[in-house]
């Protein structure tokens, strides 16, 4: 475990990631690249204009599938609404929408075709009723244009607009594209711009949306959670959103995590004391820590669950708050412009391993390239000390937006 992170004489940092085997070094000299790799250009914007930008924005909610599920405010708390009609889906104000995603990475009729999935009667009933109304009718309608394409070259019109209702790959969309009250357009509302009860809430939202794909399909293996935030992550749109995939294998982290796990029952702790040994625990609450992570191909955040048996069903309610408060930090300390992917991972149900909930924010800065695929090493610009220095100096600066779970750490 002592070679997982490793500094040269000349400077060169060399890292293992303890849980996948990959290689990264970094170079002296590069670890001063600006984060952000260019300034997008911004334009004035009208109030009105501020709330359809995007297909997710809130005055365009019928260029998504039917719903299914929104979380509103009401009574000074919050609450999940179910079941509503194409004619309703404006009487209420949305702070987060669970939708299908209209192009799906692994479609309703590959579990159909492959595992001879069936829909289950409550969902058979919750899309007729939606296509009950002229409104519903209407809606799903123009979204079949947008597979004009798929229907060309021999698609099924019916297995089509089924799909439009969802299978299991979804989305959870933030009602803001900019922040409120935004001059410019290039203010994004990124996660670090969402209060930390509203993440608390997103991330809380995103966990029940998870549960109920494995509950729906006795064929999930493995639910997929993450988020691409902006172009050059991976992101359609730079509207703050979350995905779901399911998919019927552990893939290939799971896999990893299960063999390096059964190699060293203890690589948690001796990880934790690479952490702590190199000074890279950057801030906690009382049951989770924000580190600068080792062995990346980009630069990383971690946020972990202490709780070595922690997963998506057995979080407690504190422990989901203070997981949420430190990767809200890790995003406030990121900001708005840095393009991300927040990866999640948890055990699945099938998988025996005790592995706590962890998150991963890399930052999307470089480009793997030739060099990386012809020798199996990558070069991440900047080190976790680094990290760790960059990120304390944002935590400190911004420390006002943090959640009061949060304490800072030297």
């Amino acid at each position: 475990m002592t070679s997982a992170l490793t500094r040269l004489a000349d400077g060169t940092v060399k890292q293992i990631n303890v849980f996948t085997g990959t290689e990264v070094w970094t170079v002296p000299g590069r670890a001063h690249r600006p984060l952000v790799q260019e300034e997008r250009a911004k334009h004035p914007i009208r109030a009105s204009q501020a709330r359809s930008l995007c297909a997710f924005c809130e005055t365009r909610r019928l260029e998504t599938p039917p719903e299914k599920a929104r979380l509103v405010r009401a009574g000074g708390g919050w609450e999940v609404l179910r079941g509503i009609p194409a004619e309703e889906v404006d009487a209420t104000q949305a702070e987060f929408r669970l939708v299908p995603n209209l192009f799906e990475i692994v479609s309703l009729d590959y579990w159909r075709i492959n595992h001879g999935f069936v829909l289950p009667p409550a969902e058979t009933a919750r899309r007729r009723a939606y296509l009950a109304t002229p409104g519903g009718r209407a809606h799903l309608h123009r979204l079949v244009d947008a597979h004009r394409p798929q229907l060309a070259a021999g698609g099924d019109e019916a297995i089509v607009e089924s799909s439009l209702f969802g299978g299991f790959h979804d989305v959870v969309i933030a009602r803001r594209h900019l922040v409120d009250r935004a001059r410019y357009d290039d203010q994004l509302a990124s996660s670090g711009r969402l209060t930390p009860e509203e993440h608390e809430r997103y991330l809380a939202f995103t966990f029940e949306a998870a549960r109920n794909l494995y509950a729906a399909n006795p064929f999930a293996r493995d639910v997929v959670i993450f988020q691409n935030w902006l172009r050059p992550a991976g992101a359609s749109f730079d509207h703050l959103h979350k995905q779901l995939v399911t998919v019927d294998e552990l893939g290939a982290s799971r896999v990893a995590d299960i063999e390096h796990l059964g190699r060293n029952p203890h690589l948690l702790a001796d990880y934790h004391g690479v952490l702590a040994g190199n000074g890279l625990i950057l801030a906690e609450t009382d049951s989770a820590q924000l580190v600068a992570g080792v062995g990346h191909r980009f630069p990383s955040l971690e946020v972990w669950n202490l709780r070595r048996e922690s997963d998506l069903w057995n979080i407690a309610d504190d422990e989901l708050a203070d997981l949420s408060a430190l990767v809200h930090a890790g995003h406030v300390a990121m900001g708005a412009r840095l393009p991300a992917n927040e990866e999640w991972h948890y055990r699945p149900p099938t998988m025996r391993e005790h592995l706590p909930v962890r998150v991963i924010l890399k930052w999307r800065i470089s480009n793997p390239a030739g060099f990386e695929g012809g020798s199996g090493i990558y070069i991440n610009t900047i080190d976790p000390w680094t990290v760790a220095e960059r990120t304390r100096h944002e935590l400190a600066a911004k420390a006002h937006r943090l959640s009061t779970r949060v304490r800072l750490l030297g």
